[in-house]
């Protein structure tokens, strides 16, 4: 918990680290569903499907870490670590799923 002094020097917006989460939620959305139509089309199937996810999220972690918080995400987001590296996984996880399972059946069928 930050102290009086602290947040004097520099203070927490709560409406900019709502629009940053907002950010971080939608960009993980759109890649998720993005992985899970490249997942389909490469026809990677059981653990290797959800690897793949992962390794995707994990990348998109990294971008979002350097490219849009410059490396300091405890500027951006309050909870850094949950937010900014795991938030969101499960909820991309079903779109990565469902668009995983369309597109493997389109393709395969």
């Amino acid at each position: 918990m930050p102290t009086e002094r602290e947040l004097a020097i520099s203070p927490i917006v709560q409406e900019s680290v709502q629009h940053n989460t907002q950010v971080i939620s939608n960009i993980r959305s759109l890649t998720a569903s993005l992985f899970g139509v490249a997942s389909g089309i490469l026809g990677l199937e059981s653990y290797s499907g959800f690897l793949f996810y992962l390794l995707g999220t994990f990348f998109v972690s990294v971008l979002i870490w350097s490219i849009l918080a410059k490396g300091k995400q405890g500027d951006y987001f309050q909870g850094a670590w949950s937010e900014l590296w795991a938030g969101d996984v499960l909820n991309g996880g079903m779109s990565f799923v469902l668009t995983w399972t369309l597109f493997y059946g389109l393709v395969r069928a």
